[in-house]
């Protein structure tokens, strides 16, 4: 090996939720793992991406795993710990620092960045974990069925590193390795006669792929913070797609997820409520009303009086959906230059936010509307990465679809039991529009198990999917893709890739037989993983 070659037990392309996940659980079980990260924040859809953890309504009781738990936990014990939280925030047990309605915990990012750093530090310094920072996958080996190693370039210049390992996870935002290990995956929507599925249209559509989008921060204060105007303002600004019935994209009228009615929205930054009378529950109030509510982040009066000038609100609006174009497999240009194009969106939507949205007294604009680079880490003040909510998806072993999950197919019966459960998860089947035209998708589900089937490609032995590019579909993958199932699917798989180095066991065979199977589950059991769900679990 060169100098720049290393060799581990387990290699986790992508320190997002998923990828910490299967590292920390992979090196707690003896394993030495390399860890890569391509952006400056650990952390991915929570952190890189701003976006607040999605999560189901008994997330404070159970259906998470116990990792996940002490994640959450240790995010709380910072804000107790370091903030001037009044007494009433101190107390609530359920602390929401941000006291917004999309989650049980908004919270500034670069706090679950540091969590997250605490959790991985001891692992680190024992030489368990070795965290190759600012790289990313370029290139992969092969020999027949199993990756033998991956090379990672370093997005800010150095040299190219090569890994070898025995394990390999795909813990990457849209499945990099996919292409590069010659693994067999899916794009886009699958059609119904591939998978049965009610909601899936005639004939496959590998181009129809969920919108990402580029999230940033906001305050509102004293003073004109108007930027400068967009390059592609003029644009956007016209821009009036047929999935919102022709509204405007820049408005504050967008359809309703659910019933597909437009609707408009309100916005009145740091409107005086009481943060702490605010119930997170979106089986009961989706939260959307007020959108500097929504997903607000930092809540000010949570707070001792003249610590924050202001909240701070995380716009991830349907209105900073990006769906001219999808960046899978296109060239590394072309997906530089739609993720710009979506930058240009998010900006467009600040400055007409600035300039001429409607506001609640009759008037226009808001120009008392601030970035904060500071909070989102980045120089521009946008999130450091887009956040992909759809990402290429292994050919799996076990393939979940709408037939599996849907409360309109399920009824009462519930989800599919799966014999090789890993975990559980809950949400709403929730799809964004999607570059294909389509509106949302977004009904009801039923709470839900994880097989060990669909991170394992059909073919390629050592590779794990260890993040949304697991064995779903178009359709599932609108349930499958939030913080707590991909932390929990990165967790299986980091515990599957050290059982087998250690018992010299396959994962498919692990997969197939029962005893190899209930020997895997027991440790996952004993890990604080839960395999299924209590029977007060219901679908919403």
């Amino acid at each position: 090996m060169t100098p720049q070659d290393l060799q581990t037990d387990v290699l986790v392309v992508g320190a997002g939720l998923g990828g910490i996940a299967a590292a920390l659980a992979a090196a707690d079980r003896g394993a030495s793992v390399v860890l890569t990260e391509e952006h400056p924040w650990i952390g991915g859809q929570l952190t890189s991406q701003g976006v607040p953890p999605d999560e189901h309504p008994w997330v404070e009781r159970f259906g998470v795993t116990a990792r996940y738990r002490a994640l959450r936990d240790g995010i709380r014990d910072v804000y107790r710990r370091r903030y001037p939280l009044t007494g009433g925030a101190r107390d609530w047990a359920e602390l929401n620092p941000g006291a917004g309605w999309v989650s049980k915990l908004c919270h500034e990012p670069r706090v679950a960045v540091g969590v997250l750093e605490e959790m991985l530090a001891p692992y680190r310094s024992a030489g368990r974990i070795r965290l190759l920072e600012r790289v990313r996958p370029v290139s992969a080996t092969a020999d027949g069925d199993r990756v033998t190693s991956v090379t990672l370039r370093s997005v800010v210049g150095g040299a190219d590193v090569t890994v070898a390992a025995a394990y390999t996870v795909d813990a990457t935002e849209t499945g990099e390795l996919l292409p590069l290990t010659g693994t067999e995956y899916v794009t886009g929507f699958e059609s119904r006669h591939e998978t049965g599925e009610p909601s899936a249209p005639d004939a496959a559509q590998p181009d129809n792929v969920q919108a990402l989008s580029v999230c940033f921060v906001v305050e509102h204060t004293d003073g004109d913070h108007t930027i400068d105007k967009p390059e592609r303002y003029d644009f956007w600004r016209a821009y009036a797609p047929a999935a919102w019935g022709g509204e405007q994209l820049l408005s504050w009228t967008a359809p309703n997820p659910r019933t597909l009615a437009l609707e408009k929205r309100s916005f009145t930054p740091n409107p005086g409520d009481d943060p702490l009378a605010v119930d997170a529950d979106q089986s009961k109030n989706a939260g959307d009303g007020n959108l500097w509510l929504f997903r607000r982040i930092a809540a000010r009066d949570l707070h001792e009086p003249g610590f924050y000038e202001s909240d701070l609100c995380l716009v991830n609006w349907p209105s900073i959906d990006y769906f001219l174009g999808h960046v899978l497999d296109v060239s590394r240009e072309e997906e530089e230059a739609r993720i710009a194009d979506a930058r240009q969106l998010s900006l467009s939507m600040l400055y007409w936010m600035q300039t001429e949205a409607p506001r609640p007294d009759g008037g226009t604009g808001f120009p008392g509307l601030r970035l904060r680079p500071d909070v989102m880490g980045n120089a521009d003040g946008l999130a450091q990465a887009a956040y992909h909510r759809e990402s290429r998806r292994i050919r799996a072993v076990t393939t979940i679809t709408e037939n599996d999950v849907s409360y309109a197919v399920r009824g009462d019966q519930g989800a599919t039991r799966y014999a090789d459960s890993v975990g559980v998860g809950m949400y709403r089947i929730d799809l964004h529009p999607s570059t294909g035209g389509d509106t949302y998708i977004d009904v009801p589900s039923t709470p839900f198990e994880i097989p060990l089937g669909a991170l394992l490609p059909r073919r390629t032995t050592n590779l794990l999917a260890g993040n949304k590019n697991i064995g779903t579909t178009h359709i599932t993958n609108g349930c499958y893709r939030l913080h707590p199932v991909e932390w929990n699917v990165g967790e299986a798989a980091g515990h599957l890739a050290a059982h087998c180095l250690a018992t010299g066991r396959t994962p498919h065979s692990v997969q197939s037989r029962p005893d190899q199977l209930a020997d895997y589950q027991a440790e996952l059991v004993a890990a604080g993983v839960e395999l299924r769900w209590p029977d007060e679990a219901h679908p919403y």
